[in-house]
């Protein structure tokens, strides 16, 4: 096994299509701190898929305070964008500095802090076309 994808919701984690040589692990949000008790994952391509929201991107820069080379996978603002009719709102939006987002993570959080799209936005993971995952994980396998 190469690939490992983490993913917030059990859902998404029980409906995730197969890709060749990986496994898929439950984050459960801020649950993936426990990662850290797996330091295997130093040798893999690691994948997290949270929601995209505040507490999604918070998760995600905790996550990679372990494993910097964490790679996000549809959580940024092209999926945000093309998936508007399935928008919600966060009940509270988490706090704090994020410092090891990419420059585009970092921006889209900023945006959802600041509203820009609208108050608490937020798009869960199981919103997300189906036909887009496949795509996107298909990517992965190369």
């Amino acid at each position: 096994m190469h690939t490992v994808f983490v993913l917030e919701n059990e859902i998404t984690y029980l409906s995730l299509p197969p890709v060749a040589d990986a496994i898929a692990i439950l984050g459960s949000g801020y649950a993936a701190a426990l990662l850290r008790h797996l330091p295997w994952l130093d040798n893999v391509a690691l994948y997290y898929w949270g929601d995209i929201d505040t507490h999604g991107f918070a998760t995600l820069d905790q996550v990679r305070g372990r494993f910097p080379h964490t790679t996000s996978i549809l959580m940024d603002r092209t999926t945000l964008l093309a998936h508007e009719a399935h928008w919600s709102q966060e009940k509270t939006q988490a706090h704090g500095s994020l410092t090891r987002l990419t420059p585009e993570e970092a921006h889209l959080d900023q945006d959802l802090r600041n509203a820009t799209y609208g108050p608490h936005l937020r798009l869960e993971q199981e919103r997300i076309a189906f036909a887009t995952v496949r795509e996107i994980l298909m990517r992965q396998q190369g």
